[in-house]
């Protein structure tokens, strides 16, 4: 996993439930946590693009709802500059549930996936349709 040039706004707070675009079950998650994060005193944690968060799955089939599961952000609605200048917004937020070590756990992403994300993690690059 490579870090993301320059200074990325961070767009979700641990709370925030949004939908789940991969072919998993999960329809719509909550973030739980954000891996790798280090704060400061009484500040909510966020996460932007490419961050890897832990999500409870609120809606989706019977066997994942209720469990905790790794996620790395793809979208975000929040405007972010790329290091180039170029400022970046999407339409939504988005996931796609992986596991620990940064494989997709599904075989298919709707959608477009943001560069960063896909430049940080390699298997979501192979399984993403678009990149942005």
């Amino acid at each position: 996993m490579k870090g993301i040039a320059g200074n990325q706004k961070r767009g979700l707070q641990v709370g925030s439930v949004i939908p789940c675009v991969d072919n998993t079950g999960a329809k719509m998650v909550e973030i739980v946590q954000v891996l790798k994060y280090h704060g400061t005193k009484r500040r909510n944690p966020s996460a932007g693009i490419g961050d890897m968060v832990l999500v409870s799955v609120k809606k989706g089939t019977p066997e994942l709802r209720k469990q905790l599961f790794p996620a790395v952000i793809v979208r975000q609605r929040r405007p972010f500059r790329r290091p180039d200048g170029l400022m970046v917004s999407f339409e939504d937020n988005a996931v796609v549930l992986t596991t620990p070590t940064g494989e997709t756990k599904g075989s298919d992403i709707k959608g477009p996936v943001a560069k960063e994300a896909a430049e940080r993690f390699s298997r979501i690059a192979a399984t993403a349709s678009t990149i942005v």
